[in-house]
């Protein structure tokens, strides 16, 4: 078995224009500060890693390595949630998402799409010069507009969408397997692998790949009542990176699952921090030990009440103390009898037969 690497933080949510929060080194010091040991790195606009940048230059990658060791900290995964998400966008989405790319690229979905595919590829090889084995991801979606059968939707819809996912996925997946990195795809509501049926969906789309794997956030399956320990059951395999993310549902005679349009506060479910949620880290955390999850437990911090700051100042200890040291001997190992072959066959009454 394999102890759990972590702490770590994801910093997507906590970049921002002030002190320490605008800069890699700086928020490497207050991450540290707090006790996290690892950072997920969001990529893209705005992002606090170049993947381009990365992919070309093994003396950059080896910078942002020597710079975050020295305080202490390793990179746990870069990220190209945004990216991923335009690898695949529905036109109902265009202008939404446009805010994803570069400015020169809104309007313009094909190149839009192909800036994006190189980003992701950029990142798998990126990944590989910073020492990294998961990179996390979104698949995008096409056939998210019509994920409730109403109308009833035309035959070979689905199918075609999932098809042409797979077609856009497939070669950036053999890039990963050139790189030696899983492609962990965040199994999220807005994507079309929104659940364990529609990964089996894609899988199979591209046939079965390696290194189509999966980033679990237990989170997105509360809101949706999904069962989110059995997911480890059946999925483990191909679990390769890990959001801590708290959530709660509480529907109610005004709004369900669907949520009425209501903003964060007032939805039925709504993500939390970490402990303030109604998630049962402490089984997830030993079905991840059971089954040999190899990576790393990364704070996700999305809260519709807590003040950021105080939710990762309280991750980083509720991690820690969730992370199962595993043991190297059974605890009943006290007690062995030590029987060689010969004791077993007189236990089992067949004497020297």
């Amino acid at each position: 078995m394999k102890t759990i690497k972590g702490p770590g933080i994801f910093l997507a949510q906590f970049q921002g224009a002030e002190p320490p929060f605008d800069r890699l080194e700086t928020l490497a010091d207050w991450a540290a500060g707090l006790g996290y040991v690892g950072l997920q790195l969001p990529t893209g606009v705005g992002g606090l890693f170049d993947v381009e940048k990365g992919a070309q230059s093994q003396a950059y990658c080896d910078d942002v390595r020597g710079m975050l060791a020295d305080k202490g900290l390793q990179v746990t995964e870069l990220s190209t949630h945004l990216q991923g998400q335009l690898v695949a966008v529905h036109p109902a989405y265009d202008e939404l998402f446009d805010g994803f790319a570069p400015a020169n690229l809104r309007g313009k979905p094909a190149a839009r799409q192909e800036w994006a595919v190189a980003q992701v590829k950029a990142a798998a090889k990126a990944s590989q010069r910073l020492g990294l084995t998961a990179h996390a991801t979104f698949s995008g979606a096409l056939a998210w507009p019509y994920f409730y059968p109403w109308p009833q939707r035309p035959a070979g819809l689905i199918e075609e969408a999932f098809a042409e996912l797979g077609r856009r996925w497939r070669p950036i997946l053999d890039v990963f397997e050139e790189a030696g990195v899983d492609c962990c795809y965040e199994v999220h509501p807005g994507e079309d692998l929104h659940d364990g049926a529609t990964y089996e969906r894609f899988l199979e789309e591209v046939g079965g790949h390696a290194r189509a794997c999966l980033l679990y956030d237990p989170s997105h399956f509360v809101l949706q009542q999904l069962d989110y320990l059995h997911y480890i059951d059946r999925y483990h395999e191909r679990i390769r990176a890990f959001h801590v993310k708290d959530a709660e549902f509480r529907p109610n005679g005004r709004a369900g699952a669907y949520g009425g349009y209501l903003g964060w506060v007032d939805r039925p479910g709504r993500f939390r921090s970490l402990g303030d949620g109604e998630i049962d880290f402490g089984a997830i955390f030993s079905k991840l030990a059971q089954y040999d999850y190899p990576g790393w437990a990364v704070l996700e911090w999305e809260c519709a009440l807590k003040h950021p700051e105080d939710g990762a100042a309280e991750g980083a200890p509720f991690i820690r103390n969730h992370i199962i040291r595993v043991t190297e001997r059974a605890f009943d190992d006290f007690a062995g009898s030590g029987a060689d072959a010969a004791a077993n066959r007189r236990l089992l009454g067949l004497g020297g037969k």
